[in-house]
């Protein structure tokens, strides 16, 4: 009796010194279980397709598409991606071992042509389908593949660098019926022609666990997209998100994230895992969101970037609540926005994670701790080391001691994080550009001769262990000798009462330009050094801008340095296929009234208010008569 009583107060004592504790080891066990798993397929050199084959005998009737009004059971998968093999390998163009470029969107055409690669031994180069001209091409020999599959609506894009393309000697799939072009060939009619037999095995056998399965591009916010490789093993750890956050075979997955970028594909290959149904959108829509879930049965929902905000931003509707959703998975979702999110639509359980495409390490917010992207516990950070360093922001790059190693930074200050570069956690890099695979690896980080990998994010861990994202190191900003965060700032503007959407980030202040050449530099030129603050916003709809009210809420809530000076006001902010938000071009047009068409307002401290901003204003602030 003694014993228990002992053992029941030190349970006590543990959960008010380790509240967390308790989940922590949950979530251990469970990715340790993962792991065994995944060490036993890597073993016995078992794929993905593998056990899609496996999967598809022992549940043949079961669906596994959900796509508009029809219904595709694991068995119709796997007919239809043995004719799609049986096409590819009929025509004699395509051959095992091959990479084969998917130029195709949401539908179920990409399914059935990914597992027809794979059944062929081949790797799939997974087309962004919003790209286009210059951009295409280069994606397209980043991979090295030498066939392009393209879906009929994109056929106009390839249209236009179809003659490179043959000047390149590349073999182009068209898969309409109807029309075709030169050099083109017509695919989904000859498909419906071929033998759905299974396809012989042998033709894969020369493939390893550490075979490349998929070339996925990185969103290209910071230049041109790169060619992450995932092998079959990283494919394996990636599909197991879905296990390690609690789906379970009746479950129904709502994907409406593109298939070719590393969520929605990991949703559908951690579907197969699973051997669950998934109801695929073919673009995400906002207004249709719920009327999908509802009809679809839907029980966990994925999303990035600003899905959820402009989920959140759809008029109320008395139905809000009639749904089947217990879980949301994805990353990007601000405090905010999660607050509003659950109090709107229910009790959701939201799973934040953060992760990158050709990143060796993942972080999940298993707690639900609003606003944090994951947790820190000494147990993960063992099986997967990373740390957080200081950064200097105005030269782009870390702090090191007097002996040439980076300095971690104390919990409660933000920090780049890097994680450690091992056999166990490799990096892959990206294919055929060995400059940039080695730019994103640091070395002589925490010992010499280790080498991390640097995410390019800085970070923060709480005293708790949450780790909350602060910004990427090229959207931080210098202004007045402070660092500003434009996520942080973000989050506070769109708390304005006005404010739907808000993109942040820091210009150029002409005189930066002038006064730096000359030998004598006044103190207008030291009160502009850096970049000053500028939000572009989207107003909700029915709302005009506030401008006394926008100022009173930044004065309440940010610093003097962080407020943004300027503000421009779009009918709706540009974001990638992905979902993140397009600052390049913002920060490449500044604060020019005379070449900016949408409305343009100018911080007036004298007035407490945003006036709208004119070139007297603009010419006031270069020659140093207005100070900011």
């Amino acid at each position: 009796m003694l014993l228990w009583l002992i053992l029941a107060a030190f349970a006590v004592y543990l959960s008010f010194r380790f509240p967390y504790h308790y989940q922590d080891v949950k979530y251990i066990v469970t990715l340790l279980r993962i792991r065994r798993k995944v060490f036993r397929y890597i073993q016995s050199n078992y794929t993905i397709l593998e056990h899609f084959l496996e999967t598809a005998k022992r549940q043949p009737h079961k669906p596994l598409l959900l796509f508009k009004d029809e219904t595709f059971t694991y068995q119709d998968a796997d007919r239809l991606s043995n004719q799609a093999a049986r096409v590819l390998l009929q025509s004699g163009l395509v051959k095992q071992g091959d990479t084969v470029t998917l130029f195709v969107a949401n539908e179920p055409m990409f399914a059935w042509l990914w597992l027809a690669l794979f059944k062929l031994g081949c790797s799939a180069a997974l087309l962004n389908s919003n790209i286009r001209s210059k951009s295409l091409l280069h994606c397209f020999k980043c991979s090295g593949a030498q066939v392009l599959l393209v879906a009929q609506d994109l056929q106009g894009a390839v249209e236009e660098v179809l003659p490179e393309l043959l000047e390149q000697q590349v073999t182009v799939f068209f898969m309409g019926r109807t029309r075709t072009s030169a050099g083109m060939h017509s695919f989904t009619e000859k498909m419906s022609h071929a033998s759905s037999e299974p396809i012989a095995p042998d033709l894969r056998s020369h493939m390893n666990m550490e075979s490349p399965a998929v070339y996925v591009y990185t969103s290209g916010t910071t230049g041109l997209p790169k060619a992450a490789v995932l092998t079959h093993t990283k494919l394996w750890h990636m599909t197991m998100i879905l296990r390690s956050c609690g789906l379970t075979s009746d479950d129904v997955l709502y994907i409406s994230l593109p298939l070719y970028h590393t969520s929605g594909l990991v949703g559908f290959a951690g579907a197969i895992e699973l051997g669950i149904t998934v109801a695929l959108k073919n673009k995400f829509s906002s207004s249709q969101f719920w009327d999908d879930c509802r009809k679809y049965n839907v029980t966990v929902v994925q999303y990035i970037g600003e899905i959820m905000r402009f989920i959140c931003n759809t008029p109320k509707k008395p139905n809000d609540r009639s749904h089947k959703v217990r879980l949301a998975i994805g990353n990007g979702i601000r405090a905010n926005v999660w607050r509003d999110f659950l109090s709107r639509f229910g009790n959701i359980r939201i799973l934040e994670l953060y992760g990158a495409t050709e990143g060796n390490f993942v972080l999940v917010n298993y707690c639900g701790k609003i606003g944090a992207v994951g947790r820190d516990n000494f147990l993960y950070r063992w099986r997967n080391p990373f740390a957080l360093i200081k950064y200097d922001v105005d030269q782009g790059e870390p702090l090191r001691d007097s002996s040439g190693l980076c300095i971690q930074v104390p919990k409660g200050k933000p920090g780049l994080l890097v994680s450690a570069i091992s056999a166990r956690t490799p990096f892959l890099g990206y294919a055929r550009d060995l400059q940039q695979t080695e730019k994103k690896k640091l070395h002589d980080v925490l010992k010499k001769g280790d080498v991390y990998f640097n995410t390019g994010d800085l970070m923060l861990i709480d005293k708790d262990g949450f780790v909350y994202f602060q910004d990427r190191v090229g959207d931080t900003f210098r202004w007045k000798g402070e660092n500003v965060s434009t996520n942080e700032v973000s989050d506070v503007i769109t708390q304005a009462e006005c404010v739907s959407e808000a993109s942040v980030y820091g210009v150029e202040v002409p005189d930066n330009y002038a006064w730096k050449a000359s030998k004598h530099r006044s103190k207008c030129d030291e009160s502009n050094e850096g970049r000053v603050g500028m939000a572009a916003i989207a107003l909700k709809d029915g709302h005009t801008f506030d401008s006394v009210g926008v100022f009173e809420h930044l004065e309440s809530f940010l610093p003097n340095y962080a407020r943004p000076r300027f503000i421009r006001i779009q009918s709706s902010l540009d974001v990638t296929g992905t979902f993140k938000l397009v600052k390049a071009k913002l920060v490449q047009e500044g604060f020019n009234p005379s070449a900016i068409m949408d409305p343009l307002y100018f911080l007036d401290d004298k007035e407490k208010k945003y006036v709208p901003l004119t070139m007297d204003i603009v010419r006031a602030v270069i020659s140093g008569n207005i100070k900011i």
